[in-house]
This record gives structure tokens, sequence and C-alpha cells, in this order.
């Protein structure tokens, strides 16, 4: 099973709680397709590099999974078509990159427990 990192950025007009649903609409989607979520994160809102469809800011957020390769065509579909997205970008990730992302997660575990002891 191969494991995959996908980023995508959402309409800067939308509240938060309608950011916060299309974001789940693409975690039920995934689930719903036996894809195992390995991690998220919400980046929040970010400025854009350059402006996507006169918009010069985004909702960035992150999803890393597991599932076989036949997923991401159906996917990226389900972005292209959703208005709310205005970009994307999946990845499949090799045996170092995912070395590195379960580092990178175990040293933030570790300073959020160090802070919380403090």
């Amino acid at each position: 099973m191969n494991q995959y990192e996908t980023v995508f950025i959402v309409t800067p007009v939308l509240s938060e709680e309608q950011m916060k649903e299309a974001v789940k609409k693409y975690q039920e989607f995934l689930k719903d397709n036996g894809a195992e979520i390995v991690h998220e994160e919400h980046w929040g809102m970010r400025k854009l590099a350059y402006p996507i469809q006169k918009k010069s800011t985004g909702f960035y957020h992150l999803v890393e999974f597991r599932n076989e390769g036949k997923l991401i065509a159906e996917l990226e579909t389900q972005l292209k078509r959703d208005e709310r997205i205005i970009r994307f970008l999946t990845v499949k990730l090799d045996k170092h990159a995912v070395a590195y992302n379960e580092k990178k997660r175990k040293k933030v575990r570790d300073a959020a427990k160090d802070q919380a002891q403090a």
C-alpha cells in the first residue's frame, strides 16, 4: 500500500464553518474509499505566492493517507470539480519522505509534551 500527501487550498471567501465542511467532505471521501488517514494539518489562511482566480489568500489543508493508487484519480477529479478548491497537489511519498514525516511529527509531539510538563 502506498502513502500519499495531498495539499489543497480552499477559497478564502468561505466562512470557517464552510471551509471545515469542505475539508470534512474529502476526509469522508477518502475513508469511504478505503484510505487510512495517517495525519492531517490545517495550516490556516495563508498568502498565495501569486493570485489564483483573483484571490491572494486561501485556507491550506494537508492530508497524509495510505491507499492503492487507483483512488488518486478519483480524488483529483472530485477536487477539480469542487469550486471551493482553488488548487491542489497530490504526491506519492517514498520511504524516505514517510520516515521524515514520522520523525517530524514525533519531534512536534515531544516538544508539546515537554511544554505541557513545564
